[in-house]
């Protein structure tokens, strides 16, 4: 995956969407340890593995979060085992409303738990 900078992942994407994925990072900086980690066509964080990434496509925010469990969410597109310790969890969502504190607290839960590495 190619690096490259908030400003030219961003191009081109409308208020809207600008405003989900600023959201989106907004959250993730705010972790305690966490990275940002930009590329062309994702933004993913990580302590010292990568917990959560997202993209915008077609107006809806994609996320990605790994848990060291099967979590439930309303907006929860899919889940799936990553590896044998940890599922990965596909969260869709059209409106900032649906940003919810359950989906803060599934990223919190998600930096904390696989962002440092498993043994």
């Amino acid at each position: 995956m190619a690096a490259s900078t908030w400003s030219a992942f961003t191009k081109g994407l409308d208020q809207h969407d600008l405003a989900l994925i600023r959201h989106y990072r907004d959250v993730c900086r705010a972790l305690p340890g966490a990275e940002e980690r930009v590329h062309t066509s994702q933004v993913q964080y990580a302590r010292k593995r990568i917990f959560t990434s997202a993209y915008v496509k077609s107006h809806y925010l994609e996320i990605g979060l790994e848990l060291l469990r099967t979590a439930e969410h309303p907006k929860l597109r899919t889940s799936f085992a990553s590896s044998k310790k940890v599922t990965m969890h596909r969260i869709t969502l059209r409106e900032l409303d649906q940003f919810d504190d359950a989906l803060v607290d599934l990223l919190r839960e998600s930096c904390e738990t696989v962002g440092p590495g498993l043994r």
